[in-house]
């Protein structure tokens, strides 16, 4: 099974969309997403999950956690999101940055753009790596 990290400064907008949209788009025998932040906020931006709501993915239950060591060494990939110095750098884990605007305060219109964003970096990296659900298995 691989684990997918996806890290963002409060995680309350990038990180987690990305793995939201990683649970959703991802077979779930093949692949599992987690999402933290250096700072955690104390709660998922209002304007990130409404924009998210749009396309049915709810994450109003979700809550932000904190980006240790730990988390980050057991993953199959770290996705970084504007951390900068505060993201770890793990040997052994790959990692890519996604240099992705901070959703925070935005108007929803804008927010729906980097959630659009977000959504075809996640479709690419499911398909680089071979995750992607089968054909009809999937909602919206």
């Amino acid at each position: 099974m691989r684990r997918y990290v996806f890290a963002c400064v409060h995680n309350a907008g990038r990180s987690q969309m990305a793995a939201a949209w990683l649970e959703h788009l991802a077979d779930p025998a093949r692949a599992t997403a987690v999402s933290a932040g250096t700072q955690p906020g104390p709660r998922v931006h209002p304007e990130v999950a409404e924009a998210m709501l749009e396309v049915g993915i709810d994450l109003r239950d979700r809550a932000p956690r904190l980006l240790t060591d730990e988390l980050a060494r057991g993953a199959t990939m770290l996705i970084t999101m504007g951390c900068g110095e505060q993201c770890p750098v793990v040997p052994g884990v790959r990692r890519e940055d996604w240099p992705l605007p901070d959703p925070k305060g935005r108007p929803l219109a804008e927010v729906r753009v980097i959630r659009d964003e977000v959504r075809a970096r996640i479709e690419d990296l499911v398909r680089r790596e071979g995750i992607a659900r089968e054909l009809g298995t999937q909602s919206t």
